[in-house]
């Protein structure tokens, strides 16, 4: 019987060369070195040299959000919205995930290259858009699963959350299916949950702190936060030649 988590050969057999982190195969069985300050410590100093880069990716995702958000919500209210505004709205809401996923996917693999020391530029957020298909049904399977999880007694949902953090770039990156990419991020973050968990939470309360003072801290909270991310998927799944090689 096959495992369905095992890496495609043509993808996935060929790490980093060199590299002392992880692979998909290691991640998913817990074969990798997770260090709560190291991770935080190593974030902050990719920093320096990449806030300007991943500032602008996130201005052009905020700006291309709303700009899907406002035309298609007016292009459905004027073709169907009056005789069924929910069909509409919901419709609307439906395009928008999956016209703005690849650039979620996009923000994600901009923060594992800098974490891999590769070269990252803003516009790269687009690159994605040929796994638009899958990674809009990772959204939608991700969204099935957390609303269950949350609907049952809540704890389950405060674990997912955690656990399918990774699947988006896994299916980019691992070049993984909707399914096996979920699975494959569940198991890999399980084995040290509590752990990123910590992540999490003091990335959360930095990130609060740094909104404080007329959110300037923010100019490094949100660079510091998602290149964090990368780390840890760096650390957990290894990352491919074919991903950090320089453009």
């Amino acid at each position: 019987m096959s495992n369905i988590y095992a890496a495609p050969d043509a993808e996935l057999t060929q790490d980093v060369a060199g590299s002392e982190f992880s692979t998909l195969e290691k991640g998913i069985a817990g074969d990798y070195t997770l260090n709560y300050r190291d991770v935080l410590a190593e974030a902050w100093h990719k920093v320096q040299g990449a806030k300007g880069t991943i500032w602008l990716a996130v201005l052009l995702f905020f700006i291309t959000n709303l700009a899907v958000g406002f035309s298609s919500g007016f292009i459905l209210t004027m073709a169907i919205g009056a005789s069924f505004p929910l069909a509409s709205a919901l419709l609307s809401q439906v395009l928008v995930i999956a016209i703005t996923t690849p650039l979620t996917a996009g923000l994600m693999i901009i923060a594992i290259r800098r974490a891999a020391d590769s070269s990252i530029r803003a516009t790269s957020i687009f690159d994605y858009y040929g796994k638009i298909v899958p990674l809009f049904f990772t959204m939608l399977l991700l969204y099935l699963m957390l609303t269950l999880g949350f609907l049952l007694f809540v704890l389950p949902g405060i674990y997912l959350s955690i656990a399918y953090v990774f699947a988006m770039p896994l299916v980019v990156e691992k070049n993984l299916s909707p399914w096996q990419a979920l699975e494959a991020s569940r198991k890999a973050v399980t084995k040290r949950w509590f752990t990123i968990f910590a992540i999490f939470i003091t990335v959360m309360f930095v990130f609060a702190i740094s909104s404080l003072p007329l959110f300037i801290g923010l100019i490094w909270a949100i660079p510091w936060m998602s290149i964090t991310m990368g780390i840890l998927y760096r650390n957990i799944f290894g990352v491919e030649n074919s991903t950090i090689e320089t453009e």
